[in-house]
């Protein structure tokens, strides 16, 4: 069993640069600005001979309960409740003031381990903040600057104990498998689809939720797991953070990626605003399918177009959900409508799964996770040769290439080099002259033979004979 060490303390004590610290990687945004954090993030920590699952929370304040503040505090509350030990952090230079105390005292309410952290605790100007923090009646703090990595070893020796005890009977895990990794195949191999299916049914599905501000995604991945677990409200652009939750539907493993909203770039002045959207394209790349959320009463606004288009140049797979469908009056215009619309905006992801959904109600989220896994098998998809260069021949009988400067371009072979997303190459005489009407004829007829809807599909041109003409004939 993995450790759960919760990272609490009031807001710009530095929990976010200890997380990061701690888990090897710049994954909590991290500015001078109190509050940056506003999502409970976990992240694969090792200290040393350690391994635990580290999670950032949001700045312990005092507030109503209904405000932004208030459900930032809750779920800091949730995830100590959660947490095998806690991090109280407290900055060393400010030294302790009094919402330091409250949330003390709030930590002493609840059974979990707490220990002291005195960060910024480098060079003389910390050394008497953490000789105060023995106040808070939690025993020695330790002094650490999480910036500067000082103070680790202290802080080894002060987890070690909870995070061994935990650990005792976790056996080896095995080694993870790059989902991200796309797959190289021999063209000639036979594939046994219902077994390469079957493997990647084992790994998680990488699903990123992404969108503009407001489009309730937050609500989306709550519904969908079945627990209050993103921060949402109201407000625009609550979520900053990517966050990652694990969750498994009909016995898939699936990890989900919350995303902050994405405005236009004109529109984002803000640094922070800047590192969410860094953040958000970053889980957009490592996805597998990306569910791109439109508001319904609003779908298909410019900035909706946009994000689409990043999706296809990325290469990942594409679900559309219009989302707050419990919003729309007449149903049956509209849904034909936005189908319509969809088909004619986005030519390139032409057939791409539309799904009619609301998060906060509940509906539709059976449709959506039907669209995601057959999508990805789609994304996944292997064409053979022989299938391949059979569809080659109907499509040059009905459709020569053209002659170009008086001589024809001659199309000798096709093969599939990759998927996820499928990429296909066309060798031919002259590649750089074969006119761009002909290679997107290619790939429209590629989508509709193979049924390779909604998903970007890559095409090259190489010059050359075919290169397995010599292998077939020594056969």
């Amino acid at each position: 069993m993995t450790a759960v060490v919760a990272i609490v303390g009031r807001p710009n004590v530095g929990k976010s640069t200890l997380f990061n610290r701690l888990v090897g990687k710049k994954l909590a945004l991290v500015d001078d600005t109190p509050g940056v954090t506003r999502d409970r993030r976990p992240g694969e920590a090792k200290l040393g001979d350690l391994t635990f699952t580290a999670v950032d929370t949001a700045g312990l304040e005092e507030a109503d309960a209904e405000s932004l503040s208030g459900r930032m505090r809750a779920q800091t509350e949730e995830a100590i409740r959660a947490a095998d030990v806690c991090l109280f952090v407290i900055d060393a230079r400010s030294g302790l003031l009094p919402l330091d105390r409250t949330f003390a005292d709030l930590l002493r309410r609840v059974d979990v381990p707490v220990i002291l952290v005195a960060n910024k605790a480098e060079g003389r100007l910390g050394e008497a903040g953490a000789w105060e923090a023995y106040e808070l009646g939690f025993g020695e703090p330790v002094a650490v600057s999480a910036e500067h990595g000082e103070g680790m070893a202290d802080l080894y020796r002060a987890l070690q104990p909870f995070v061994d005890r935990l650990a005792g009977d976790a056996g080896e895990s095995p080694d993870a498998v790059a989902e991200t990794e796309t797959p190289v195949f021999d063209p000639d191999a036979e594939v046994d689809e219902a077994e390469e299916a079957a493997k990647l049914r084992k790994l998680p599905l990488r699903i990123t939720v992404t969108g503009r501000p407001n489009a309730g995604k937050s609500t989306l991945i709550n519904r969908l797991i079945g627990e209050d677990r993103m921060l949402t409200g109201p407000e625009a652009g609550i979520t900053r953070d990517s966050i990652s939750v694990d969750w498994e539907w009909r016995g898939r493993p699936v990890k989900l990626f919350d995303t902050a909203g994405l405005r236009r770039k004109s529109r984002v002045q803000d640094k922070l605003e800047k590192l969410s959207v860094a953040d958000a394209l970053r889980a957009v790349r490592f996805a597998e399918v990306v569910v791109v959320c439109l508001d319904a009463t609003i779908p298909f606004e410019k900035q909706d177009l946009q994000i689409v288009d990043l999706v296809v140049k990325e290469g990942r797979a594409l679900v559309i959900a219009l989302n707050k469908w419990d919003l729309i009056e007449d149903r049956v215009a509209a849904w034909k409508e936005m189908r319509e619309t969809c088909d004619r905006l986005l030519p390139q992801v032409r057939g791409v799964p539309l799904v009619r959904i609301s998060g906060l109600m509940g509906d539709g989220l059976d449709e959506l996770m039907k669209a995601v896994e057959q999508v990805n098998e789609v994304w996944n998809r292997r064409v053979s040769t022989a299938r391949l260069n059979r569809w080659l021949e109907g499509v040059l009988e009905r459709h020569p290439p053209p002659a170009v400067s008086g001589r024809r371009i001659k199309i000798r072979y096709a093969t599939q080099a990759k998927t996820r997303p499928p990429h296909f190459v066309v060798f031919c005489s002259r590649p750089e002259a074969l006119p761009e009407s002909y290679s997107r004829y290619l790939v429209n007829d590629l989508r509709d033979r193979f049924d390779l809807v909604g998903i970007p599909v890559r095409l090259s041109l190489r010059g050359g004979d075919n290169p397995y003409h010599d292998k077939k004939e020594r056969r």
